[in-house]
């Protein structure tokens, strides 16, 4: 059996066009010589499709769209599984995550996902209802253990559950055990670090178990804050991967099941490579999907605005970056030609717009000069600075209609070393979820293995962080040392770890310095644009947290 994978980039809600892309798909397929063709989960809707599976029309909507589709094949060798809500068959208000088989222009057959994911980003208790039953679907002679995404982490997921996993059933083991012969696994599987490698060993297991060739198609694409990395791949009945698609793009691959191909090397990526990856497509996607050509951004000279022009180079074209350069009186010389040295070398727009003459005029003004006065360079004038530079920035974006872009980091963003409304503002977080060492890592890799060149300005690497919005200001005056911070919040939102627990590895008081910091600045991070969601606890949906709150532990 011939069976093409296709890894799509569907648009949430654009059924018109996501049936386009499997169109497309269908017609590499028929002159590949392919049997069946698969497609990832609800690639009809796109995943996640959120609260659209609660519009009245919508599911029924998609059901029309895999009828189009099912006419598609009529008179053809060519068969598909494609991955859709459906409300066909199912009582009112009721819905489906469901995967068809379209055959001979008809719906053959149509199974449900069972295990409903309610955890981190995942909320599909909220929308589905689980399948009653897991069974095989027959296709020309063979059984096909065809499931959906969480159906394949059973065992897997103890961290997720409210409940012992492997009191749950195991969908691939029902499959197995009512004789299929292919195990097929239809996913939007978001990405996050170190997530593939994890992905792969769940599948090797299952083959480990049965023995049996899986074949598991991924969504790739990124849709709000998910990043979807694609990554398909086949393993043989022995569990060597026998096809690997790209990451971060789309992709069609087909492999014959009765002549396998042999084994492929193992995949090797360093992970600021996947990190970089994801932003890139995670920025371009949600440009291309809203409808945004541009994007406008201010360029301090820093290690973060430096990486965040990068990205948005690489996603949307240099022509289309445009960066202000806003010195203020605080803002030494090296601020501002390594700002034009990354220009250069990225070949971006950049403009030069000083801020002094807008901070004087807030000196200058009658009460707020006054209270400004009262402590020169404190933090109403430092925070004052960062809110002429975020109005500067809106300013463009709300006369060309470019998307602007906030450039703060995780560790900023968890401890509140950040501005309302000043370098917070703008449309798209774009490193948000990356911790203040991930930011130097993936620049260290841009020169060194991206790029081959120095395309970071060494400098911007080397030089102490600073807001520069103070005389003589530095990070660490604040801050403990950026890998003392980062360790004790990987262990406070990553692992969940108690201010015990990490007093234990780091000084107690610095970890009870972070611990509350990051409690009271839920407001800020509240109001923070999106951003690409990289890390198991990112901020946003992922990690929902109350504002007016106070639980601290002695």
């Amino acid at each position: 059996m011939k069976i093409a994978l296709a890894q799509l980039n569907p648009t949430v809600g654009d059924l018109s066009g996501n049936i386009r892309l499997i169109e497309r798909a269908i017609a590499e397929a028929e002159t590949a010589g392919a049997d069946l063709l698969v497609c990832s989960e609800l690639v009809i809707s796109g995943y996640p499709p959120k609260d659209l599976l609660l519009r009245e029309g919508f599911a029924v909507a998609c059901d029309r769209a895999v009828e189009k589709l099912a006419a598609r094949t009529a008179g053809g060798r060519l068969a598909l599984l494609v991955g859709h809500p459906s409300a066909r068959g199912l009582p009112d208000d009721r819905v489906a995550n469901a995967c068809s088989l379209l055959a001979d222009g008809q719906i053959v057959d149509t199974i449900h996902k069972l295990l409903l994911p309610n955890y981190d980003v995942f909320d599909e208790r909220r929308y589905f209802r689980p399948a009653d039953r897991v069974r095989p679907i027959e296709f020309r002679g063979r059984k096909l253990g065809v499931h959906i995404c969480e159906d394949a982490w059973w065992g897997e997921a103890d961290t997720f559950y409210h409940t012992d996993p492997y009191l749950l059933p195991d969908p691939v083991a029902q499959l197995a055990a009512a004789g299929a012969e292919i195990l097929i696994n239809v996913s939007a599987s978001p990405f996050e670090a170190g997530k593939v490698n994890r992905r792969d060993g769940i599948l090797r297991r299952h083959v480990d178990r049965h023995h049996l060739p899986f074949v598991f198609v991924n969504q790739a694409g990124g849709n709000d804050d998910l990043v979807f990395d694609g990554h398909s791949v086949v393993l043989d009945g022995r569990g060597s991967c026998i096809l690997r698609l790209k990451g971060f793009e789309s992709q069609f691959a087909m492999v014959d099941l009765d002549r396998l191909p042999q084994p492929v090397p193992p995949r090797d990526v360093p992970p600021p490579a996947d990190l970089l990856d994801a932003l890139i497509l995670g920025l371009g996607d949600y440009m291309r999907k809203s409808g945004f050509t541009d994007c406008v951004l201010g360029l301090s000279g820093g290690i973060d605005s430096t990486l965040a022009a990068y990205i948005a180079a690489k996603a949307c074209g240099p022509d289309h970056v445009h960066g202000l350069l806003m010195p203020s009186r605080y803002s030494t010389d090296h601020s501002i030609s390594d700002a034009r040295k990354l220009a250069e070398n990225l070949g971006i727009d950049a403009q030069i717009v000083p801020i002094d003459a807008v901070h004087k005029s807030y000196e200058a003004t009658p009460v707020v000069g006054a209270d400004l006065a009262l402590s020169p360079a404190g933090l109403a004038d430092q925070n004052l600075q960062a809110r002429i530079r975020g109005a500067m920035v809106m300013i463009r974006s709300n006369h060309y209609g470019w998307l602007a872009l906030a450039t703060g980091n995780k560790s900023e963003l968890a401890v509140g070393y950040c501005t309302l409304y000043g370098d917070m503002a703008g449309g798209f977080a774009v490193l948000c979820d990356l911790l203040k060492r991930d930011v130097y890592a993936i620049c260290r890799y841009i020169n060194d293995v991206r790029e081959g060149r120095e395309v970071i300005p060494r400098h911007v690497i080397d030089k102490p962080p600073s807001a520069e919005l103070a005389p003589d200001q530095f990070d660490q005056d604040t801050l403990p040392p950026y890998p003392v911070l980062d360790a004790i919040l990987q262990g406070l939102v990553e692992d969940e770890l108690s201010v015990e627990t990490l007093s234990k590895l780091h000084p107690a008081e610095t970890v009870k310095w972070v611990a509350r910091r990051l409690d009271r600045n839920e407001f800020k991070r509240r109001q923070m644009p999106p951003g690409i969601k990289l890390s198991p606890r990112a901020f946003g949906s992922g990690r929902r947290m109350p504002m007016a709150a106070k639980f601290e532990i002695e």
